[in-house]
């Protein structure tokens, strides 16, 4: 139980009403542009911050905090080698993306491919942000907040997250969840900016901090390849697949990407979200590290070793998903905590609304805009609002039953690390390989699922021993399904000509895009700034290698 005041509560109660009527002030819905991709008109900051918002759901925020405890900073590899994958998504598919006018990711697959490769990533793609991202950030989001109003039934902080989440995105539509979430995003980083001073000054600074966490790979991105967090081979070869998934594949976010006002806007939106997740390491992952050396939970004689969460739980009584609650709670002052609270709770209706976004344009762009092809625009808008509250009711009701399903929360990571590999690798050739047509696109994508479906038969139905870590074994998934789509395509007839030369890179591209960048000021010049951040992401890995 985590006790905080009334002044706590009201500021939290205000930033809930606030962020709901500033939403709904700057909502858009007189037409489909408007509603699912608010206008493509969206300049470059609030796309940056609406992308943070949006990825930092209640898993990062918690899950992030809590590695923190268990590992040290190990799982800061994701991010800064995610960062990576934005700057080569920013640069070679993002384009096409904007200068397609697509609506959805299945969308571009249609353009290169055929309907039947947008159906199927499009199927799949709604099935997972309903019953995993969602009923997921419902429930693992009202677990924390329970841990602050511990009388409140589940079921009840459940219904009001989805309430606040729905309120705006369903009215609204995207436009009202990036305003929304461009307030959180400003909010979140900080508020968390504040805990990690207050933490660092709690454990005596950061001379102390390294003083007792120096010695061995607490502070240490590098790990052996037996590593339980990130072997050094799965950082290199898994993380990227699984990055270029969510910041490429993933409607979620790239939805926001393509309601840039152009290409340039949605580029620098991209490399903005990059540098602000480099300092992920310092608002989000320290202090969950420094919080196993001021003893948050009360434990006395905790080994200084890496222990499992499940063994830190059962041995010792320490639940690692509080560790960033009872920071708050201790470390700040009265007033400070709930403006905290609430930065907390934006990223978890942050994340929800963005999945709200997501499924009611996937559904209604790519299936019942086919089922009436006489829709007016707002007709569409009417049917993705209809989506979207039959998606948040779903998920309200399957939110509670997760429970029961541990894995569809705990293993979320390791399941999108066997599914996303034959998508990020029908993107690629589709992209990069002219002769990818659409029988060696849709039997990729059908044996990468088919591999994934029986890892996870085999490891979860059956509990037999996989022998490899997930990230090792998303390489192996992709060259399969890459390979299969390139066998396919050799043995049937080539794609249609017109659809390749629309949809795929050419080095031409660079050329006509090296010569339109000829005078622009090199802070305006969004090569320059990707090598920058380049740099930047090697030269933290340098210095804590």
């Amino acid at each position: 139980m985590i006790n905080i005041s009334s002044i706590d509560i009201a500021i939290i109660a205000a930033f809930l009403i606030g962020i709901i009527w500033w939403a709904l002030r700057n909502g858009k819905s007189d037409d489909s542009d408007s509603y699912f991709l608010a206008g493509r008109n969206m300049k470059w900051p609030v796309i940056g911050l609406s992308l943070f918002a949006a990825s930092v759901s209640s898993s990062t925020l918690m899950g992030h905090s809590g590695e923190g405890f268990i590992t040290g900073i190990a799982v800061f590899n994701y991010n800064w080698i995610s960062v990576l994958v934005m700057v080569f998504f920013a640069l070679f598919f993002l384009p096409f993306y904007i200068k397609s006018g697509i609506f959805t990711m299945p969308e571009f697959l249609e353009k290169r491919f055929d309907k039947t490769s947008r159906y199927y990533f499009s199927f799949i793609t709604i099935f997972g942000n309903v019953f995993l991202d969602a009923a997921a950030t419902l429930y693992t989001g009202a677990l924390i907040i329970k841990l602050i109003f511990p009388e409140v039934d589940l079921f009840v902080i459940i219904v009001i997250m989805a309430i606040v989440a729905g309120s705006y995105t369903i009215v609204g539509g995207l436009s009202s969840a990036i305003n929304a979430d461009m307030i959180q995003a400003i909010i979140l980083i900080i508020g968390s900016g504040i805990l990690y001073f207050f933490a660092l000054h709690e454990i005596g600074g950061w001379e102390e901090l390294y003083n007792r966490f120096g010695d061995g790979v607490w502070l240490k991105l590098t790990r052996p390849l037996d590593d339980p967090t990130v072997p050094w081979l799965g950082m290199w070869v898994g993380i990227p697949i699984l990055g270029f998934y969510f910041w490429a594949n993933n409607q979620v976010m790239v939805q926001r990407v393509l309601s840039a006002k152009n290409i340039d806007h949605g580029r620098k939106g991209v490399l903005f979200v990059g540098f602000l997740y480099l300092f992920t390491l310092f608002i989000f992952i320290l202090p969950g590290l420094i919080s196993r050396g001021i003893n948050l939970f009360g434990v006395e004689n905790l080994p200084m070793d890496i222990i499992p969460g499940g063994e830190l739980k059962s041995q010792f009584g320490i639940n690692t998903d509080q560790v960033y609650p009872r920071m708050i709670v201790k470390l700040l002052p009265v007033g400070l905590i709930g403006v905290i609270l609430a930065a907390m709770i934006s990223a978890l209706t942050s994340t929800l609304s963005a999945t709200l976004s997501s499924v009611s344009t996937l559904f209604t762009m790519d299936f019942y805009q086919r089922f009436d092809k006489n829709a007016d625009s707002k007709k569409l808008v009417k049917v993705g609002r209809i989506t979207s509250m039959v998606v948040l009711v779903i998920a309200i009701f399957w939110a509670p039953f997760i429970q029961r399903f541990d894995s569809l929360v705990s293993y979320y990571q390791e399941v999108v690390s066997y599914l996303a590999p034959p998508i990020v690798g029908t993107f690629f050739l589709g992209l990069f390989w002219q002769r990818s047509n659409a029988k060696g696109a849709l039997w990729g994508l059908i044996s990468g699922l088919f591999i994934a479906a029986s890892i996870m038969i085999a490891k979860y139905v059956f509990d037999m021993p996989i022998g490899l870590h997930f990230l090792l074994l998303a390489p192996i998934v992709l060259v399969i399904s890459v390979l299969v789509n390139v066998v396919v395509s050799l043995m049937t007839p080539p794609p249609n000509p017109v659809q390749v030369a629309a949809n795929t890179w050419t080095k031409q591209v660079w050329i006509d895009e090296t010569k339109e960048l000829k005078g622009v000021v090199w802070y305006k010049n969004f090569r320059i700034i990707s090598l920058g951040l380049v740099i930047a992401c090697f030269v933290m890995y340098a210095i804590f290698f």
